[in-house]
């Protein structure tokens, strides 16, 4: 098992103090006999954007669940602002991956936000009026006044991301959990999108965990990386963790990692169904769009 316990690197890590948002000391994730990752130690900082990267299979969205409290540990310790998982919800974010929905979903815009902000509560409430404004005050804060009262499912993918952002926004959240929110958008959208996160982390030190399969278009943001594999994990900053010796030592063969104008490009990844070779394309395209 490759891994660099509690590596610390990058500008928000570096200037970041007091305790860690996120704190994992010696975790494992196991489904019946199939161990995902195990003897994984992280802090996240206030502020701090960690990437996490791997093949399809590594455990990515099991991280992801076990930050939300919906996927136990099979080892080790998690605790998210100094407490279990279950009872910091209420302090995350969460903007996941995209999803089809049904052309019969009426649901619009601003309902989508204001369950990010009373969505907690069970039964029914008042609509008040300091709810009205504060769900027209975020979806201004990410450009989606325009189409407030649309249907949901009538925006682009680009707009409803911004929606999903609105949402993960609404409830002042300490740390933004994001599940591949540039799966399907062109340039134009990830760069908006990563633009509002960003915005989001520098202007209230929200940490950002942020699953990835194209690291190149939030290169520029990310102070650590995550990088889980078949044969173990590594966190560091990206000079770090994405390099051939690194890779090649995760994956027990031969990975070429080249840098090209700035952009990281990841040739050789095996194939297999625990690491699908999709660091040969997204990593690499010259738009930091899906080839």
């Amino acid at each position: 098992m490759i891994s660099v316990p509690r590596a610390r690197g990058g500008r928000a890590a570096a200037a970041a103090d007091g305790r860690p948002v996120i704190s994992v000391d010696a975790a494992a994730v196991s489904y019946g006999a199939r161990t995902v990752w195990r003897d994984l130690d992280l802090e996240v900082q206030p502020g701090e954007f960690l990437a996490v990267l791997g093949p399809n299979g590594s455990g990515k969205t099991s991280l992801m669940k076990a930050l939300l409290g919906r996927q136990p540990l099979s080892a080790g310790t998690l605790d998210v602002l100094g407490r279990p998982p279950r009872e910091a919800r209420r302090h995350i974010g969460y903007i996941p991956q995209q999803a089809s929905l049904s052309a019969q979903t009426l649901l619009r815009s601003r309902d989508l936000v204001r369950f990010g902000i009373d969505g907690h509560r069970f039964g029914l409430w008042p609509r008040t009026g300091g709810v009205r404004r504060r769900v027209d005050e975020i979806l201004e804060q990410v450009g989606a006044s325009a189409y407030a009262d649309v249907p949901v499912n009538l925006l682009s993918g680009g707009e409803r991301q911004r929606v999903r952002v609105a949402q993960a926004l609404a409830t002042d959240p300490r740390i933004l959990l994001c599940d591949e929110p540039l799966l399907s958008l062109d340039l134009n959208h990830q760069r908006a999108v990563t633009g509002l996160i960003d915005a989001r982390r520098r202007s209230h030190r929200t940490a950002v965990v942020f699953v990835t399969h194209e690291i190149n278009p939030v290169l520029d943001l990310v102070d650590r990386v995550l990088y889980l594999a078949p044969g173990g994990h590594r966190v560091g900053t990206p000079e770090e963790v994405l390099t051939s010796e690194s890779l090649s030592a995760l994956y027990g063969t031969r990975v070429d990692v080249v840098r090209v104008r700035g952009r990281v490009v990841v040739v050789g990844a095996p194939d297999g169904p625990d690491a699908q070779p999709h660091h040969a394309h997204p990593l690499h395209t010259s738009d930091g769009a899906r080839s």
